[in-house]
């Protein structure tokens, strides 16, 4: 089951990098895109990061309904390529 959040909430989406006998490596770019409810797709060309091949950027989110989000790695070679995707729901309000 996906997590819950509610509106206002920050959601921060981490992703890992490994090569293939499971050591942390630093993709040589990396990116974060997230889907909100209306449809709208935003992509963050910076993700932070907070330790070898262990990247995060947060969200804000504003709305309710189901989220969606991606991060992904690309390198020269095929040792640090990769990407993860999921979502997440925001509930509705009952205040607003």
């Amino acid at each position: 089951m996906a997590n819950t959040y509610d509106v206002g909430d920050v959601v921060r989406i981490t992703g890992t990098f490994t090569n293939a006998s499971g050591t942390a490596i630093d993709p040589s770019t990396v990116t974060g895109k997230y889907k909100d409810p209306s449809g709208n797709i935003t992509t963050d060309n910076a993700p932070t990061n907070s330790a070898t091949g262990v990247y995060y950027f947060d969200v804000v989110v504003d709305e309710s309904g189901k989220w969606y989000y991606e991060i992904r790695g690309f390198a020269s070679g095929p040792v640090a390529n990769g990407a993860a995707q999921g979502y997440f729901n925001v509930r509705d309000s009952q205040f607003d």
